[in-house]
């Protein structure tokens, strides 16, 4: 297993076909040059010892330097041991709504950018946690298994959108059945479950969906975005407002926030409602809850004692760079004698 420390220095590798032209041009010049002053065969005679070969030998050098060199500043390191590394966390769910009254611009940009980035805020301060990840709408699809690759949940995350489920509609109680489902670690006793919505159910299942995963050990808490006032769902067209949404009668809907029912399932599931337009105040809350909560100890396989293998690159660079120096154009008595290359 390997990793590059700096792998931007790569472009550095773009010197290398500039250098080559060059050469072709200063070598054309030269050649140029050459036959206005005097015929091959006479500067054969004028500069026996010049060699046709070296230049070619030094441009390749310094070439191969300049990559190693390069190499170097990027510093490849290779684990050399695959360790069982012991972890203490809490399982942790996010079931986020994406829904299409989660457009809303209530909240700045809009809920669902809010609900992302609340999520991402929280995954920014966890350390040993597992977090899995649920998007719903009338019905629910798992996103992300539990996992430790927090990475791969920000990258889960923010590829979540109002047209993933062709369904829509808000039902709470598919988003929690569904969570119940990440669990399969019987030995784990702190399931946590963050809901982040902006309440509006259609389903009005979502307080018995509550007790049930209270009943498997299920803590959920919940985090309401949007406001009370209420804003009409946008229709965009190339990123602009094209119209707002109607119902049937050509009304246009109007979205709020229902903070009761969200109340309602974290207290019936021993948990709590805080309002999610306040981030602050949310990720103080995590913290501060996570930090109360027994930790469940657990294995996670990983790479260790990465070492450093930029000296050898960089030693070797700067050699080949110091004999392309004292490599001179002129033929090697020794392999001239040898006649390796046809230089007589």
């Amino acid at each position: 297993m390997y990793q590059l420390d700096a792998p931007f220095y790569f472009y550095g590798l773009g010197i290398l076909p500039i250098l080559w032209v060059a050469y072709f041009l200063v070598m054309g010049w030269k050649r140029r040059a050459q036959n206005r002053f005097a015929q091959s065969s006479l500067m054969e005679k004028l500069s026996p010892h010049r060699s046709k070969f070296k230049p070619a030998l030094k441009l390749l050098m310094l070439s191969l330097g300049i990559s190693l060199l390069i190499l170097g500043l990027v510093n490849p390191k290779i684990g050399t041991q695959l360790e069982t590394v012991k972890r203490e966390g809490v399982d942790i769910v996010f079931a986020i709504d994406v829904s299409k009254s989660m457009l809303a611009e209530d909240i700045a940009p809009n809920r669902l950018e809010k609900s992302k980035r609340l999520v991402s805020a929280i995954i920014n301060q966890l350390a040993s946690d597992r977090i899995g990840i649920i998007a719903y709408a009338a019905q629910a699809i798992p996103q992300l298994p539990i996992t430790t690759d927090y990475g791969a949940a920000k990258m889960f995350l923010q590829a979540l959108n109002t047209n993933m489920l062709s369904s829509q509609g808000t039902a709470l109680d598919a988003a929690l059945d569904l969570s119940g489902t990440y669990f399969d670690d019987e030995d784990q006793t702190n399931r946590v479950v963050f809901l982040i919505s902006d309440g509006e159910d259609h389903s009005e299942e979502g307080a018995s969906a509550a007790q049930r995963a209270a009943n498997m050990g299920i803590r959920i808490f919940t985090f309401g975005v949007g406001t009370a006032e209420g804003a009409p769902i946008p229709i965009k067209r190339n990123g602009v407002v094209d119209s707002y949404k109607k119902d049937l009668e050509g009304v246009t809907v109007i979205t709020k926030r229902n903070a009761a029912i969200l109340e309602e399932i974290a207290e019936s599931a021993d948990g709590e409602y805080v309002d999610g337009n306040d981030t602050q105040a949310v990720l103080d809350f995590v913290a501060e809850t996570l930090k109360n909560m027994d930790k469940k100890e657990f294995e996670a396989k990983k790479f260790v004692s990465y070492k450093d293998q930029f000296q050898a690159f960089l030693f070797a660079g700067f050699l080949l760079i110091l004999l392309e120096l004292f490599l001179f154009e002129t033929k090697t008595k020794w392999v001239q004698r040898l006649n390796l290359f046809n230089e007589k």
